[in-house]
């Protein structure tokens, strides 16, 4: 069985996978694997960008959607009369003819994934490139295009370990693994506001609520520090400088990641 693997770390948000699914599908009807994808309405490769943190500490991520053609097809079980099917590749197909005004189909997806098309009253989605891969070719349109190598086919023993089963269907065992998401993290800058000048190579420290500390780094030359691969958790920033207040901060990380921004040091009196 062969596997999509996305490897966040090497993904530059350049849509190309989007693209090269809309050229694909838009404009040619591959039946009997799949109708004509409308032009609008339908992503069957979708990229979702997240922005991150707040300014002056921002980052944007980029995670490509499809279908994983789970082991467990939620699509499969709301389908009748054999209106969605899994071939010999494991690829799972909506049947173009069999799924008209099946809309369960579309409803029954956890990971939207599955789409309306209104005009022919038909779900629809990712086919895997099915129909390419009967003509010889080794990966779907999505992977071929990849220009920085973020996307690629591989076989479902060579997966990674540290890849994870793409979230939203993870469940339903999907063959579309994600690997290097970024976990949260802890921005801060340290500021002698009196001096007006950021404090360099002061070492902070995050502590989780139990006291432990779990990381530590020192400023850098623009005063800054930054905590990542954070698990989700509540934390506190400490930091210590001579002449100052020591700097106790919260930083929980259970609902996103955390810009401190500037911190101005307190004077000791």
């Amino acid at each position: 069985m062969k596997t999509i693997l996305f490897d966040a770390s090497l993904c530059n948000g350049c849509y190309g996978c989007q693209m090269a699914c809309k050229d694909e599908h838009c404009g040619n009807d591959w039946s009997p694997i799949a109708a004509e994808q409308p032009l609008t309405g339908q992503f069957w490769c979708k990229v979702e960008q997240e922005t991150r943190g707040k300014v002056p500490e921002v980052k944007v991520q980029y995670t490509p959607v499809m279908c994983g053609h789970c082991d467990n097809a939620a699509c499969m079980a709301a389908a009748t009369d054999g209106a969605v099917y899994r071939r010999d590749d494991g690829l799972i197909i909506i049947d173009p003819v069999k799924a008209k005004g099946q809309k369960a189909i579309v409803e029954a997806c956890p990971a939207g994934a599955v789409y309306w098309n209104e005009a022919l009253e038909l779900p629809q989605k990712c086919t895997g490139c099915a129909h390419l891969l009967d003509d010889g070719w080794s990966v779907p349109r999505c992977v071929d295009v990849c220009a920085t190598g973020a996307l690629t086919y591989v076989d479902e023993a060579d997966v990674p370990a540290d890849a994870v089963p793409m979230p939203a269907v993870a469940e339903n065992h999907p063959h579309v693994y994600y690997r290097n998401i970024p976990k949260r993290w802890v921005y801060g800058v340290l500021v002698d506001r009196g001096a007006n000048e950021v404090i360099i190579g002061t070492k902070v420290s995050l502590v989780d609520a139990e006291g432990t500390t779990v990381a530590e780094v020192d400023t850098d030359e623009f005063g800054e520090f930054r905590f990542k691969e954070l698990d989700e958790n509540a934390y506190t920033v400490r930091a210590q400088v001579a002449g100052f207040e020591e700097v106790v901060l919260t930083a929980d990380t259970s609902e996103g990641d955390v810009v401190l921004g500037d911190i101005f040091l307190k004077a000791v009196a």
